[in-house]
């Protein structure tokens, strides 16, 4: 599937590259830097931290040793590194993206718009969600509060309190589907595929990461909902 290109008027930026090749090249060089970053660190430490939840189907210890244990401090502090710094310079280019690039309604068709239109769409969703998300679980609690987020708040939390629940869901659909996208177009964008049988078998695999990633997150949501109606 092809890049996405603009169907309306150009952009200033865009016109800034069509004029200047520096301009071009920067831009480049920029949206490569943020792929990456999407995909290591943010996409592993995504998998890694999804599967970690999973946890929570064998109870509070297991969930909080596997979640929000660190075995040293410094473990914290690297972890916010690896993982705030990337995330932070993945929501600043993916926040001009959005202000700089349209969809192609005239030359691609209806499902390659349709996925484009999603995956800015899940970005939006998933910059409010992590936000909430940063807050409560790991911000407020830490900062605030002075410990770890207890396994038993969440989960009654996710159990008596809707707006939670609908927002942890509809928040790791975005997850799934924009992780998922965001590897098929990192696939594209580095030159890893390139030919039309490889980019179908691509398209495929795609679908495939996204039903695993969302089997898991809904998964891992649904053992803290349980767990929450415990006495």
């Amino acid at each position: 599937m092809p890049p996405m290109a603009q169907a309306t008027a150009p952009t200033s930026l865009e016109l800034r590259k069509a004029n200047d090749p520096r301009v071009a090249r920067a831009d480049f060089l920029r949206a490569r830097l943020a792929s990456g970053l999407a995909i290591a660190p943010l996409g592993v430490w995504t998998i890694v931290h999804l599967w970690n939840n999973l946890a929570a189907f064998e109870g509070a210890e297991a969930w909080q040793k596997a979640v929000t244990a660190y075995p040293h401090p410094f473990a914290q502090a690297v972890t916010a590194v690896i993982v705030l710094l990337p995330l932070a310079l993945h929501v600043i280019w993916g926040i001009g993206r959005l202000a700089t690039s349209r969809p192609n309604n005239l030359r691609y068709g209806f499902y390659a718009n349709l996925k484009y239109a999603l995956q800015r769409l899940s970005a939006i969703g998933v910059l409010f969600f992590l936000g909430a998300h940063l807050w409560l679980a790991l911000l407020k609690p830490r900062l605030v509060e002075g410990h770890a987020e207890p396994f038993a708040d969440i989960a009654q939390e996710m159990h008596f309190h809707g707006p939670t629940l609908l927002v942890y869901v509809l928040g790791t659909l975005g997850v799934a589907y924009h992780l998922a996208n965001g590897v098929q177009t990192f696939c594209m964008g580095w030159g890893v595929v390139s030919s039309r049988a490889a980019l179908r078998r691509l398209e495929g695999a795609t679908l495939g990461l996204f039903a695993i990633l969302l089997a898991m997150a809904w998964g891992a949501v649904y053992a803290l909902w349980a767990a929450g109606a415990a006495p």
